[in-house]
Formats: structure tokens, sequence, C-alpha cells
């Protein structure tokens, strides 16, 4: 088929003819990827070469704004492309992803290391002071600058086409380490043929599976998989020591088996090319080339802030294990605390404590119910509407789709929704931009098409989709990323929503998931699914008083992933290196209690080695900081929604990436963050 024929037959080479411009994804088939990809590549060479030969003077407009301007048609493809990929993916998708790496690399490198381009990027950022200016303007010049030099534009010409074999590679990589943990989550069953050996666990985990095991042509077993909606409830009611254990280990252990999935090799690798990058740099780790943009700036002070996080995290989890050990020392006399222990005893402890069972909890929260009401603190905040809209085009028929409104009806944003696993879809939560906010030359204001994406339980045959106290948590989460997104109001799309530095992104989220537990949201969503009887305020004191659970096992796993991401990226050399060894000395130098996993064992660490979190994971716990102390800011009005904090906050959220992080948020709260509101709010202090 000859590209002209191609061009008038691809859905992702037209602009779509659909409500709100969305991609037309009813309409996308495999073959177009390829070729989509190809001519969007094509074109944007084209936009590049003529910002180059552009004979006038470089100026703002016609080459900061142009360079900011090229690549929609690219962006629009890759904006379908990655989405489904990660959340519908196959083979064959896999396949064209890694076709399309090595190209989008060499794109990528061909612009940035363009000696021609980045003399004209030069000459308008050694002008910028005298160009008149606005902040944003002022904030694109250096950016696009700082991008330029960060990522080699300022190397000879011998480290250029090194970089260039690096990045490749990387980008390879990345989607090997990536393929490799979907393909050892989906090789993995665990059948159970006797009814006896799940004693404990709740009749809705039954249920989900024994539809598992039917799926999988086994009818009148119980199936059981490492996704997170599997095994979890396995781990906090099971009574079955060895079944706990089985499936822990086999979450924990993907990617770390010599077979084909082997994810080793993949991380020394990435080591051995992410050290040489840095080195190229100036930078004798990769920790503080990456930290150089963030607001962190240097591996130091991200050690120093982790480690005064540490030491109260690992002391409240030394206390609670040893309440654990005590439970478990009444059943199993003379047995060690394991970490596939841990959920169950800490459960029953919860229960004991709190008499809070979270099967109790569940039934009052049902997942479109749990979505309506973090849609309500959006309304409440910010006065935004979110309309249900129907035969809309989709990826998979699981996928909703909203109209997101002001008050006044003016059009926001459109926000995509696909909540169950799937074969295809990675792991995780995570929201993305499909199409993003921009204001163009005409100063048409292109709004975003945004997606959040999680897996959660499933509906099953007797039961909606219920879900756990952190699934709550994660929606919420991934609804305030959504919120970056569709509240911007930047002009340049390289500044729009998410576009922050990585310490602060996860602000917007984590502020979200203030709200969720609150009594006063509670009520607006927590409905049971069988009576529709508001949650009762006996529950809801119980959830309250439970808040501070378990806390220390919590941050700690979280903290020693961020911390065993910080060691890895702190290599001066990856001679040598050994994936479990590094691990083991990594968590005996913290003092990592035998107890506990850490969240993310090396070789299914998706944040650091696919996802571009690489030495960037402690930005969850430097953003709660903010977060814990954003939070406070409405806590001291006394009113949760107080319109001018919160009208105050939305600024922040619609800035994007146009103004300096720490900046904006001193103009949010007018005072640096206070870091004992993220104590306190764990219990770690008074």
């Amino acid at each position: 088929m000859s590209l002209l024929a191609c061009n008038q037959t691809n859905p992702l080479l037209e602009q779509p003819k659909t409500p709100y411009g969305v991609p037309a994804f009813d309409q996308v088939k495999i073959e177009h990827y390829l070729p989509a990809f190809e001519e969007a590549i094509r074109q944007n060479k084209a936009e590049i070469e003529a910002i180059i030969n552009n004979e006038a003077e470089p100026t703002f407009e016609n080459t900061i704004v142009a360079l900011d301007r090229a690549g929609l048609l690219l962006d629009r493809v890759q904006g379908v492309f990655f989405n489904v990929l990660e959340a519908d993916g196959n083979d064959e998708m896999n396949e064209i992803a890694e076709q399309v790496s090595p190209m989008l690399s060499e794109l990528s490198d061909g612009i940035i290391l363009n000696d021609k381009l980045f003399q004209r990027v030069k000459f308008v950022y050694d002008q910028r002071d005298q160009l008149g200016l606005n902040s944003e303007q002022m904030r694109l010049v250096t950016e696009t600058y700082k991008t330029f030099a960060d990522n080699g534009a300022n190397l000879p010409e011998d480290k250029k086409e090194r970089l260039k074999e690096i990045n490749q590679e990387l980008g390879l990589l990345s989607l090997q380490f990536g393929n490799n943990v979907v393909a050892e989550t989906n090789a993995y069953q665990y059948f159970v043929k006797d009814e006896a050996e799940l004693k404990g666990l709740p009749e809705s985990a039954k249920a989900a599976a024994a539809e598992e095991a039917t799926a999988a042509g086994h009818p009148g077993e119980w199936l059981f998989t490492p996704k997170r909606t599997s095994f979890t409830p396995v781990l906090q009611y099971c009574e079955n020591r060895e079944l706990r254990k089985e499936l822990l280990m086999a979450y924990t252990t993907r990617g770390n088996h010599d077979n084909d999935n082997d994810n080793k090799a993949v991380i020394i690798r990435e080591m051995e090319l992410r050290i040489e990058k840095a080195k190229l740099f100036g930078y004798d780790n990769a920790a503080d080339y990456i930290l150089a943009d963030c607001m962190a700036k240097d591996h130091q002070t991200v050690d120093a802030f982790l480690q005064s996080v540490w030491a109260p995290s690992l002391e409240a989890a030394k206390r609670e294990a040893a309440e654990l050990q005590k439970l478990l020392d009444e059943d199993l006399p003379g047995e060690a605390l394991q970490p596939w222990d841990w959920w169950y005893y800490a459960e029953k402890l919860r229960k004991a404590k709190y008499a809070l069972d979270e099967e109790e909890i569940k039934p009052y929260f049902e997942l479109s119910n749990v979505r309506k009401g973090a849609f309500g603190v959006a309304t409440k905040l910010y006065g935004l509407q979110f309309e249900p809209l129907k035969n809309m085009p989709v990826y998979n028929k699981e996928v909703e789709v909203f109209k997101v409104t002001e008050a006044d009806g003016t059009f926001v944003g459109i926000l995509y929704t696909d909540y169950f696993p799937r074969a295809g879809k990675r792991p995780g939560a995570w929201m993305n931009n499909i199409l993003p906010q921009y204001i163009d030359a005409e100063g048409v204001d292109h709004r975003p098409v945004i997606i959040n994406v999680g897996n959660f339980n499933k509906p099953t045959a007797g039961n909606p989709s219920l879900l756990s106290m952190d699934d709550v948590e994660t929606l919420f989460h991934e609804f305030g990323h959504a919120l970056h997104g569709l509240l911007s109001k930047a002009h340049y799309k390289s500044l729009s929503g998410t576009n922050t530095p990585r310490d602060f992104v996860e602000l917007p989220s984590q502020f979200m998931e203030n709200y969720a537990y609150e009594p006063e949201v509670l009520k607006t969503y927590a409905f049971h699914y069988l009576t529709g009887e508001v949650i009762p305020d006996s529950l809801i004191a119980k959830i309250n008083a439970a808040g501070k659970f378990n806390q220390g096992f919590i941050t700690t796993e979280l903290l020693s992933a961020s911390i065993l991401d910080m060691d890895f990226h702190e290599l001066t050399s990856a001679e040598g290196l050994d994936v479990n060894a590094f691990e083991k000395a990594s968590l005996d130098k913290m003092g990592m209690i035998d107890e506990i996993i850490v969240r993310y064992r090396p070789t299914f660490y998706n944040h650091i080695f696919t996802t571009g979190y690489e030495a960037g994971y402690y930005s969850y716990t430097w953003a709660a900081v903010l977060d814990a102390d954003a939070f406070a800011a409405f806590k001291e009005t006394g009113n949760l929604f107080e319109p001018e904090t919160a009208k105050r906050f939305r600024h922040l959220l619609e800035q994007g990436g146009t103004r300096d992080a720490q900046e904006l948020y001193l103009e949010f709260r007018g005072k640096e963050a206070d870091p004992n509101n993220l104590l306190r709010r764990k219990g770690f202090i008074e």
C-alpha cells in the first residue's frame, strides 16, 4: 500500500471526526500503528528542518515556540499507542513497540543533538533578558535550553554518537523489562482443589478465584495469580500459612528466575548504561545527573531526607512487629513472624484493637460510588461537573468516558477510566495524557484528554466491584493526577499539566487521598451496595481511629524501595554487580527487619526500570510532606472545602510546569512545608 493510500485510510493520521476530538479507538487496527508512527516521525522531522533552515534570526516565536508546537501528530499517535499498549496490549503490540522504540530514540536524539538547532535555541536563551518575555515564556526558554543541554547538546560529536547508542539501547531494555514482568505475572497460576485450604478467605474472594479457575478451564477449583487483586485477600485473611507464603513469593520473585523472563541481566545492563550516560555529562553517578532538575537537586539531599523519615518509620515497624509476634505465638508457639504473616496478623490486630474488619467495610466501597465520591470532592473544591458519555470510541468495552465542565458549563476536558485487570494490562495504577492541553497560534485552548487506569476487583456474578481501603486511596490518588492534567491552563504543551519536577508531580495526587476517609466525604459515596444504606457513624469512627494503624509497616515498605532505588543510582560502576546480593546489602545497610519485604524488589521494580522514576521513587514521600502540609492549610480553616484555600490550590494545579515548583508551593501556602504534619498524620509524633 502506498503511503498516500495509507494516509487516506489510517485513522491515526486523520483529525478524528469524534465528539470532542477524542481518538477514534474503535477504528484503529493493529496494522495502522507502524505506518502512523512512520508518517508522524517524518512530519516531525520536517517541522524541525523548517526551524533549522529558517534564514531569519532566531526568535522566541520562530524557534522556541515552533519547537513546542512541533510533533502534534506524533503526540496523538503516541498517546493512543502507548496507552493501549500499557492497558490492553498483546504480543503484536509488543513487537511494534520494539520496532518503534529505536525510531523514537533516533528522532529525539536527532533533535536534541542537532548543533544548528541548538545554536538557535542558545541564541534566544542568551538574549532572554532583553526580549520582554512574561514569566511563562521565560520558563519555556529556560526549560527548552536545559532540555538540550541536559541531554547532550553541548557534548563533542563522539560523545553525542555514543549517547545516541545508549538511549536506543536503554529504550529497548525498558521495554524488555516491562514485558518480562507482564509475562511472569501471566505465566504463574496456582490452582487450589480443596476449599478447606481457603479457610478464612472471604466469600467474595473465593467467588472471584472460582470464576478465574473456570475461565482457565478448571471448573470446581480456585485460581490465584501474582496480581494484587488475586493474592492480597489471601495474605489478609487466609489461615493457610503455606498458601500465603506461596503467593507472596510468587509475587516478589517475578523476573528473578533463570528463564527467558529473568530481569537481572537487564538491570545490570541498564545500570551500566545509565552510569556511562551520567559520566558523559560529568556526573559520578546517575542519581545526580537525574536529580539536577528536581526540587531535591542532588543525592545527598535525598539521602538525608529519606533517613529523616526512615528512622521513626523503622522504630514504629519494630513495635508493630513485636505486637504481631505475640499474636503468632498464640497460634504457632516458637515460630518467627515472616513477611507472609504480616498482613494476616495485622488484620487480626486491627480487628482486635479497633473492631475494624475490612470485609465489613468493602460493601460500602462499590467502585462507581467511590468514583462519584472522588468526583464530588472536585465539585466541592473547584466546581467541576462530570457527565458520563455513552457510545464513545474506546479501546476496550470496560473503559468509561466522562465529560468534565466548569460549574457554568465551560468545557474542561475528557476523562477516561479503565479500572479492571486483564492479561494485556501492566500491573499497578496510573494516569496518562492521551492528548495534552495547550493553546495554539490562533489562541484556541485545546483541552486535554486524560485517562485513569487501575487494576481493581472485577465484578463477579454475585457482586459488583468492591474496593479495599487501599484501592479507594489509589482511585483518589490517580484522580488527583487527572485533575492536575484536566485543570491545566498553560500556553505551551511542554509545560502543561503534569510536566513538572518528579518530586512535585505527586503532590496533587497524594493531596486527594486526604479526602477519601474524611467523614463528610465518606457520607457522600459510601453506600452499601445491597441496601443503599450510608456508611454508619460507628464504622467511620473505626476507620478514623485505625487511620494511624500499621503505618510503620506501610512507610518502611515504601521507604526501603526508595532507598534501594537511590543505592542503585548512586553506583559509580556496575562492574561485578550481582542484583540479589546488592539488594541484600542495601537492605542490611538500612537495617531493614526480616519481617518486611521491600515494596518493589529490583526484578519487578517497574517504576525505576521502565517508567522514568529512576532515582525518583523518593518523590512519593517528598510530595507526602507537601500534601500533608497542603491539607493542613484546609484543616486550619475548619472547612475542608474552604473557597479561598481551594482557589489558591486550584491555581497551583493550573500552572503545571510554567513556574518553579517551590515558588508555586510558597505562593499557595505562604511558607515552607512543615514535615511534622506528615509525621503527625502517621502517628510517629504527637
